[in-house]
């Protein structure tokens, strides 16, 4: 049965955590990851300075900006989660953000293609130490009705994160070359790995949700995937969000090149025209999604997900506006929009697999799903796009990456169908949970 909260049962010192402080902790936590996706995307705004100085291919490329990252940091993730689930998640997000932040510093002085591969597998491997542990300490800091609302602050740090990558990245690598690029984002993240470190605190766990987790309890990476799979809500949200990943993943990294490529941009103009873009109406989408999926929620827990599907259905004919269009006032409306529609998933998804699952496996299924949609959406977005823009040079020159982007679009419907099933399975799985011990 559900326990009370008992600190000394979980190690934890009895901390009451003031309204300010939960807010402060979530902020240093955007804080975080803002500073990771800064790092790991800024690979789209330098990839063709890269590209011409180096060489290489556009499926080289793709590889450069997905696989290389993301194998490891889809698969160190989900033992970093188990250690988090067990083990102080504060220390492991500090010690995270300091791997990932020297590393993209390091990609500055790689002189090959070997090198700036192994420098970006190094940031893969800190940044897997991130979020899992960020997921689970933001739940045990807000309860499930207000845990979307939460999850999508924190999903800020990827439209932030973009934003700053985009246009920082554009000007000092048209000004000053793209190895100046990596030291000017990366360096700062030692700051915020020492505020985590001596400023948070770890809380106890399973707070929010009025129980106290046995730390006897341990679970198998086989059983948390067996759990996700199993639960119908769970496993709709995850391929969900992988397929919306894989259609966001090709767009970031490629979006730059296809800016340069089909309308002609300077570095410096398509920093501008993404990052902000990004950055501020993203993050409004983001908090919208979040925000609607509480608020609809409350009434009808099916909304959690539902807002979602509505989002990518509408959003379909935005994307192929985008890529299809030569108008320039054509093409920013159709990015405004898509955006806005685009980032109303995260808060909603990551917030759903939390209230979906047991507090002992929290950590490791946030990191089960990372693990899915990185492999597929970080990982073969991008290295897919690359290919398949390299089979259409033949027939389109400088134009096949505009189809290529252009055909991942449609995706966006099956994403769609996933999230509408898995809000009608969604009250039912909860309520399963609930007659469970959730610790």
């Amino acid at each position: 049965m559900s326990q009370q909260v008992s600190d000394s049962a979980i190690g934890v010192a009895p901390v009451k955590s003031t309204p300010f402080y939960r807010h402060y902790a979530l902020f240093l936590l955007v804080l975080a990851y803002t500073s990771s996706h800064v790092d790991r995307n800024i690979m789209g705004i330098v990839l063709q300075p890269i590209q011409t100085e180096l060489g290489a291919s556009d499926t080289a490329m793709g590889f450069l900006g997905g696989l290389a990252f993301a194998l490891f940091y889809a698969t160190l993730g989900i033992p970093i989660a188990l250690w988090a689930d067990r083990g102080n998640r504060r220390n492991i997000i500090a010690l995270a953000i300091a791997v990932w932040s020297a590393m993209t510093a390091l990609c500055g002085l790689a002189q090959n293609f070997t090198q700036l591969a192994i420098a970006r597998v190094g940031v893969g491997v800190g940044e897997a130490g991130s979020s899992p542990p960020s997921h689970s300490i933001i739940s045990d800091l807000y309860p499930r009705k207000q845990r979307s609302t939460a999850m999508a602050i924190y999903a800020l740090g990827v439209y932030f994160g973009v934003m700053i990558g985009f246009v920082v990245g554009g000007y000092v690598a048209q000004d000053y070359g793209w190895r100046a690029t990596f030291f000017v984002v990366g360096l700062p993240g030692i700051l915020i790995a020492l505020l985590v470190r001596f400023t948070l605190r770890e809380p106890a766990r399973g707070a929010a949700d009025g129980i106290a987790q046995d730390m006897s309890h341990r679970s198998s990476v086989k059983d948390v995937f067996h759990h996700l799979w199993t639960t119908r809500a769970a496993r709709h949200v995850v391929i969900g969000v992988t397929l919306v990943s894989f259609i966001g993943y090709g767009g970031l990294v490629w979006g730059p090149a296809f800016l340069f490529r089909s309308h002609g941009l300077t570095p410096k103009e398509a920093g501008l025209f993404l990052g902000p873009v990004a950055g501020l109406v993203g993050g409004c989408g983001a908090l919208f999604g979040g925000y609607l999926s509480d608020r609809l929620g409350r009434n009808d827990m099916r909304w959690n997900a539902w807002v979602i599907a509505v989002s990518k259905i509408v959003a379909v004919p935005l994307f192929i506006a985008y890529y299809t269009t030569d108008n320039i006032t054509v093409l920013f409306a159709a990015y405004v929009g898509s955006t806005v529609l685009g980032a109303f998933y995260l808060g909603p998804s990551f917030a759903m697999i939390q209230s979906l699952t047991p507090i002992h496996m929290r950590a490791t299924a946030s990191a089960v799903m990372l693990f899915v949609l990185n492999i597929i959406g970080l990982g073969l977005g991008p290295q897919i796009v690359g290919f398949v823009s390299e089979m259409l040079k033949p027939a389109f020159g400088v134009e096949s990456l505009r189809y290529a982007l252009f055909g991942t679009a449609f995706l966006g419907i099956w994403a769609a169908w996933h999230y509408y099933l898995a809000g009608r399975s969604y009250e039912a799985d909860l309520a399963k949970l609930g007659g469970k011990d959730l610790a």
